[in-house]
């Protein structure tokens, strides 16, 4: 990645996330979904299906620019697979076009030489990929060796940031694949980080014994990080709640296929209200609406939003009360006792 390249992306970051500290009344991030539909069939993946056609342009260029009326700072585009969306590029046009800050998250597959050239073309800042091991197994084909091509395509042709997120506790049949992946990320020079596996709720899946031991020679190895305050992770990993409050539904948005504004993906139906229709008013509201999921929250792009305003005064509004609001202290005692892992087949990955 050229240096000029680097420096333009990392000023437009400061100035959106300098708006961010300065003003509560807008979001700093929204994830929009495309296209619900994947190429693949992770085990532990809730967030995708097989048929769904993609979201047609005129659509999502509205939905994008109700964000940029709402003065979001970053949008990441997320899915299913959105590099399956036939007009994903003009989609990102249309998020630099409004002075928002444009990421991808992806599996990777479709990421030939000609691909990574659009996507410099059309103004992609941020790309993610998640590699959940070494070999393809029965929980995931999201694996190093499928993609080590495409990611020596990125390396030779991106002209902005990639990020490779290693997942920890998705029940993968090798656990310390995380480290050969982390590894092999830094040395093509992509930051990379760590994520820890959620449920159907959002909520910590605890890691056994083995899979902890990872996490340890990970956090060790103080690899470099897209994301450097990691304290919620640490928390977490051990089985500890993570005091923060979470500003999910004005902070941060995640707006469904079908256009509507929900906390999270994984707490998906509240608010449940259409994106063309949410207000200012509504912002306000869920920036004061303390959530009782997020004690043991593991959704690692609302907690790294949450960062900015934690500092903030305390949450006022009538609590958010999550369908799913259980302690996993319990199960994470009898797994790491066991010291394996058994991932149930709703759970998602950070």
């Amino acid at each position: 990645m050229k240096w000029r390249n680097k420096a333009k992306i990392r000023a437009h970051e400061l100035w959106k996330i300098g708006s961010g500290l300065l003003s509560t009344k807008h979001p700093v991030l929204a994830h929009i979904i495309p296209m619900r539909r994947c190429n693949l069939a992770c085990t532990y993946c809730n967030e995708y299906d097989d048929f769904s056609p993609p979201v047609p342009i005129d659509e999502m260029l509205r939905r994008v620019d109700k964000l940029g009326d709402l003065g979001t700072s970053i949008v990441t585009i997320s899915g299913g697979e959105p590099t399956l969306h036939p007009e994903l590029d003009a989609i990102i046009a249309r998020i630099r076009k409004r002075g928002m800050i444009a990421g991808l998250i992806t599996n990777g597959y479709f990421l030939t030489p000609e691909r990574i050239q659009k996507l410099n073309a059309c103004g992609l800042q941020h790309l993610q990929i998640s590699i959940d091991n070494v070999k393809p197994d029965r929980v995931s084909k999201k694996s190093l060796k499928v993609l080590e091509s495409k990611l020596r395509n990125l390396a030779e042709h991106a002209e902005f940031f990639v990020n490779i997120n290693s997942v920890i506790g998705s029940g993968i049949d090798q656990p310390e694949d995380a480290v050969e992946v982390a590894n092999g990320a830094v040395e093509l020079g992509f930051s990379t980080t760590l994520g820890i596996i959620h449920d159907g709720a959002g909520k910590l899946v605890p890691l056994s014994a083995r899979e902890m031991s990872v996490y340890d020679r990970l956090r060790q190895q103080g690899k470099k990080s897209y994301a450097r305050f990691t304290g919620f992770r640490e928390d977490l990993a051990h089985g500890k709640p993570h005091s923060w409050r979470c500003r999910a539904g004005a902070r941060y948005l995640y707006i469904c296929e079908d256009g509507l504004v929900h906390l999270c993906s994984q707490q998906r139906g509240y608010p449940g209200t259409a994106l063309a229709e949410y207000t200012k008013e509504d912002l306000r509201r869920e920036f004061d609406t303390p959530k009782t999921c997020a004690r043991y929250c593991t959704v690692a792009c609302v907690q790294i939003v949450g960062l900015i305003d934690n500092w903030r005064a305390p949450q006022k509004g009538d609590p958010y009360v999550s369908q799913r609001a259980d302690d996993p202290k319990p199960v994470m005692a009898a797994r790491q006792s066991q010291g394996t892992s058994s991932v149930e087949r709703e759970h998602q990955q950070v």
